[in-house]
């Protein structure tokens, strides 16, 4: 695998390895519960109930209440989870490293271990639920599950003959409709919940970290290497690359309650579109730590989280100029 193709996790980027031991059949050990645990690395977040649910480093699994103030929920694993997806008010998964997928049904206090599989030494960048029942996780060297029975059960899903390349995030822009978009210009698309596979001819040989749905579904946008951005209307059949005028990769990205899109990547950098991602304002979080994403807390503050953690950004203070 090439060498200069960037690869998911933000936390590779922010200096972490993929550097597995030969391990089979180990239990996996708790989180351990500190007091610095918003402070530490965040790789995703998402809304749920008012409240925002954050995963990351360690295992950390927090709870971020409406004014901003959080608390850290027990987690069944101490290893890295990158990514958390909520189908509704009470049920959402997580994924990260060892192929770690756990389970929560009261919107993120108690979570269970579902899939764990060290030996596989391919973590999980990335998990989508299409309903209650169905849904999919993605990862290194690509690596795909699925289930059809609420995460009960994983099976690999087989989606092409070859992809050696990470599958790096997922989304459902219609009902039925999957897109992937991964590494080194990798994109797949299922029109029917995950049958059958069709390859995207994406314009771009580099890699995708996120991938978001606005306008009401009707557009998507991927977002990656060197601040490159692409958008699709057809629900991912084609892509058009956005003008961002930033050079520093994007490694996550949120649709606000007002239909704005913030994306967030290295150095601190923040991008916002007002208008469905035809056009970006460029910011910078003071502290130039990297960056895994943003959410907007129920009272309407604009939070980024990453390598140091949670922080509050107010962009009138954080423009580029």
């Amino acid at each position: 695998m090439p060498a200069a193709h960037a690869k998911k996790t933000t936390a590779l980027l922010f200096g972490a390895a993929l550097c597995f031991p030969a391990v089979a059949n180990i239990a996996p050990e708790p989180a351990l519960q500190v007091p610095l645990a918003n402070r530490a690395l965040l790789l995703d977040a998402k809304p749920v109930d008012g409240h925002v649910v954050a995963v990351g480093a360690y295992g950390h699994i927090l709870r971020i209440g409406p004014d901003g103030g959080w608390q850290q929920m027990p987690s069944p694993v101490r290893t890295q989870l990158t990514a958390v997806h909520f189908v509704d008010e009470n049920r959402g998964w997580a994924v990260g490293h060892d192929a770690a997928i756990l389970r929560t049904e009261d919107g993120g206090r108690i979570w269970s271990l579902q899939h764990h599989a060290p030996e596989l030494q391919q973590p999980l960048f990335d998990v989508l639920f299409l309903d209650a029942s169905r849904g999919f996780a993605v990862g290194a060297y690509g690596l795909m599950l699925g289930t059809a029975d609420g995460g009960e059960s994983w099976e690999e899903v087989y989606y092409s003959d070859e992809v050696e390349f990470h599958l790096n995030a997922l989304v459902s822009p219609a009902e039925g409709v999957v897109v992937v978009v991964g590494e080194a210009g990798t994109a797949f698309r299922s029109s029917d919940g995950g049958q059958e596979w069709e390859e995207i001819d994406f314009p771009y040989a580099g890699s995708m970290f996120g991938i978001v749905s606005v306008a009401e579904d009707t557009r998507l946008i991927t977002f990656g290497l060197r601040g490159r951005v692409f958008s699709s209307d057809d629900q991912g059949q084609s892509w058009e690359q956005l003008e961002t005028s930033a050079d520093l990769s994007l490694m996550g990205g949120s649709v606000l309650r007002d239909g704005r899109i913030v994306l967030a990547g290295m150095n601190g950098l923040v991008l916002v579109s007002s208008d469905g991602g035809s056009s970006f304002a460029r910011y910078r979080h003071p502290d130039g730590d990297a960056l895994a994403g943003a959410f907007e807390a129920a009272d309407g503050r604009l939070f980024v989280f990453g390598e140091s953690g949670i922080a509050e950004l107010e962009l009138s203070l954080a423009a580029v100029r």
